[in-house]
């Protein structure tokens, strides 16, 4: 009988080492979820700063390149300027206008 008072007692203290072990585990899981959670909204954070701040700076960009390019399309489109870009696309803009202007 003494045995077995003597074995419940050492399984007794087994499982409350296991389970101290097992609440101990479960809140450095719990720790480390949450600095997890805290790094992942950081980094959705810089991202979606990064993405309005991209957004802005090209349309800034098109604009600028927009306004750069107006007066050239316009000279061209009152046939007074040549084809604005490149040069192999001006010898075809240039025979499109003459051909327009034979008719």
């Amino acid at each position: 009988m003494t045995s077995l008072f003597a074995q419940e007692i050492r399984l007794s203290k087994k499982h409350e080492e296991i389970v101290s072990q097992r609440l101990m585990l479960l809140q450095q899981m719990e720790n480390k979820f949450g600095d997890q959670n805290k790094e992942k909204a950081s980094q959705m954070q810089a991202a979606e700063t990064a993405f309005k701040r991209n957004l802005s700076l090209l349309k800034t960009l098109y604009w600028a390149s927009v306004e750069e390019y107006i007066p050239k399309w316009e000279q061209f489109l009152l046939g007074r300027a040549p084809y604005p870009i490149g040069v192999e696309n001006q010898n075809e803009a240039e025979n499109n206008i003459q051909n327009e202007a034979q008719r």
